[in-house]
């Protein structure tokens, strides 16, 4: 003997009869457990509630409600979609308050890691447009390698980055648009002893304190290769930082020596506080964009803060 089974009708047929007020009607039941009271409760007559609930049982092909004396109790198939009911009307409901939140501006968070250079000039330009439209977003900045940056953009800990993408297993999770590269110059102190050297040679800054980023960076290395490819020892008087406050401090009242983009310093050298040395050290980095993770929804915040991003990273030069 064959079992009998309800028929199952396409997902795409439950769709196209599925409304958001048999939603509605199907949470109140389950609250109420009676025509009536759903019906008042969903703001619905009682006939049209019953004509709702019929349509949804005809789609599915299932009975949801078992009809009692004195109302009505789910079925088996009535649990589930009354849970399920339940659940699509709170998503519904917290994406219209995402999106009234990002346009008045409640509330909302991004967290952006960055590396130095964009850290300087093109994310606080994106913040304060971003701000100006919505004031009340929060956005949390962390300035660091990319290394690390990216290892926290993987588990979550970070919305998106602008750095690089350094191995390839994180090249295949993520999406990565690229902004600029950066040329680096030897910046140090105006009226450095070398600032008008002719000729200034590499063998003559191994004895100079350096200001370095830490190891592991891909500056750091790409200093390493070029003392090496000269047959030179590394500086033996280093200072490791990534803090820009703590970099141009040290270079202003010392002869220490930094490679830096010089956008980062601008400022400083248009101020003639500090200047470039005349030696083309040949190091420019690789690549750096925005970098997020792939099949991922970002938040509205976030969302926002990468469309800034974009638009003030295409009007800059």
């Amino acid at each position: 003997m064959t079992e009998h089974r309800p028929n199952k009708p396409s997902d795409r047929f439950v769709r196209s009869h599925l409304k958001t007020r048999q939603l509605v009607l199907l949470v109140e039941l389950g609250r109420h457990g009676s025509i009536l009271h759903a019906a008042q409760a969903a703001n619905l007559t009682q006939p049209a509630a019953s004509k709702l609930l019929a349509e949804l049982e005809h789609a599915l092909g299932v009975q949801l409600f078992e009809r009692l004396p004195r109302g009505v109790a789910p079925t088996l198939y009535g649990d589930v979609m009354i849970r399920r009911a339940g659940a699509a009307l709170a998503e519904m409901d917290a994406a219209h308050q995402e999106v009234m939140e990002l346009l008045s501006g409640l509330s909302g968070r991004v967290a952006v890691g960055t590396v130095m250079t964009p850290s300087t000039s093109l994310l606080p330009e994106a913040v304060k447009r971003l701000k100006q439209n919505y004031p009340r977003v929060h956005v949390a900045i962390t300035v660091d390698t990319s290394k690390p940056m990216i290892q926290r953009l993987r588990a979550g800990e970070l919305d998106l980055v602008i750095g690089r993408i350094l191995d390839t297993e994180s090249a295949a999770v993520l999406n990565f648009e690229p902004l600029n590269d950066e040329p680096h110059s030897l910046i140090a102190r105006a009226g450095h002893p070398l600032a008008t050297r002719a000729n200034l040679q590499l063998a003559e800054l191994v004895g100079l304190g350096w200001i370095l980023p830490p190891s592991g960076s891909i500056l750091r290395d790409r200093l390493t290769a070029l003392f090496l490819s000269q047959g030179l020892d590394q500086p033996a008087e280093i200072v490791e930082t990534l803090a820009l406050p703590v970099i141009t401090n040290l270079l202003l009242d010392s002869d220490m020596v930094c490679a830096l983009p010089t956008e980062l310093v601008q400022p400083y050298l248009d101020a003639k506080l500090l200047s470039i040395l005349p030696i083309e050290l040949g190091i420019r980095m690789d690549l750096y964009g925005i970098v997020t993770r792939k099949n991922n929804q970002l938040s509205p915040g976030a969302l926002a803060m990468l469309q800034t991003l974009r638009e003030v990273a295409i009007t800059r030069p």
